[in-house]
């Protein structure tokens, strides 16, 4: 029987989430139309990797593992590092990430599990693992790979979410009668998330930073809600609805959603060092 946690379902990870960019992009692309308040990842990134590298970005040999798509692997690589390494474990997505970097510098791309990294001990001036953890169910030996890759004085920095994170919508969705009980189901955060990512990274690393940032997000018409929850594996509707999004706006129409409707996540960031 696979998890009831579809982030840390291999098969679907493998599969219908992540082979190819179109619904992560469709995601990840509705919740920043949504964002009304929250700093840019990217942009705290950056703040963090200055703040914690022991040397200039531009010396500095940076991973980027569980890349998704690129879009942080992008920011970092117009950073100007020695060098950078996008890390995903889809096939699909790294030809996105690899389509997306900017040419010049010594750039890559790579395929491969991020419990196992390809590289050797001590590769790395700075890892960041943004968004990605929770799609372990051993992420502290993830974070054990990751510090077994930094230099002594490596810095590592993982970005995820809290573990209630849009349980407005959950609890929306369960109040409209479109799904039942999806406020009791498993959160998809529930391998790393905010509250946890200090227990899971001090074995291996000495936490200099935990920051915590609230964003809020405001859907303003049922299709741009539709649009969102049609590609969050949480949610399980009707097979006449399916991830279809126009069917998805029609049902929650159907069902007297009212909008706009709103909802939040805590975003943290840990940066910890590697120190022998």
């Amino acid at each position: 029987m696979p998890p009831a946690n579809p982030f840390l379902d291999q098969e679907q990870i493998r599969g219908t989430l992540y082979s190819g960019p179109e619904r992560l992009a469709s995601r990840t692309g509705a919740l920043l139309e949504a964002r009304t308040s929250g700093t840019p990842v990217v942009e705290v990134l950056a703040d963090l990797l200055r703040t914690w590298l022991a040397l200039p970005v531009p010396d500095a040999h940076l991973l980027d593992v569980g890349c998704g798509r690129g879009t942080t692997s992008r920011a970092l690589a117009e950073l100007g590092p020695a060098s950078l390494v996008a890390l995903d474990l889809s096939p699909g997505l790294v030809s996105t990430t690899r389509s997306r970097l900017p040419p010049g510098g010594r750039r890559a791309a790579v395929c491969a599990d991020f419990h196992r990294l390809p590289f050797g001990s001590g590769t790395f001036d700075a890892t960041i693992a943004a968004f990605c953890l929770y799609h372990s169910s051993d992420p502290t030996a993830v974070i054990g790979e990751i510090s077994r890759c930094l230099r002594i004085g490596g810095v590592f920095i993982a970005v995820t979410k809290s573990v209630d994170s849009y349980r407005e919508l959950d609890e929306l969705l369960t109040d409209i009668g479109l799904t039942s009980n999806t406020a009791s189901q498993p959160s998809l955060y529930a391998a790393a998330h905010s509250e946890n990512i200090h227990a899971l990274s001090a074995p291996h690393l000495e936490v200099g930073q935990l920051l915590h940032e609230e964003h809020r997000f405001r859907f303003e018409t049922l299709e741009h809600l539709a649009g969102y929850l049609a590609t969050t594996p949480k949610y399980t509707f009707a097979s006449s609805t399916g991830s279809d999004r126009q069917r998805l706006t029609e049902e929650l129409r159907r069902h007297g959603c009212a909008t706009p409707v709103s909802a939040s996540s805590t975003v943290s960031y840990l940066v910890g060092v590697r120190h022998e």
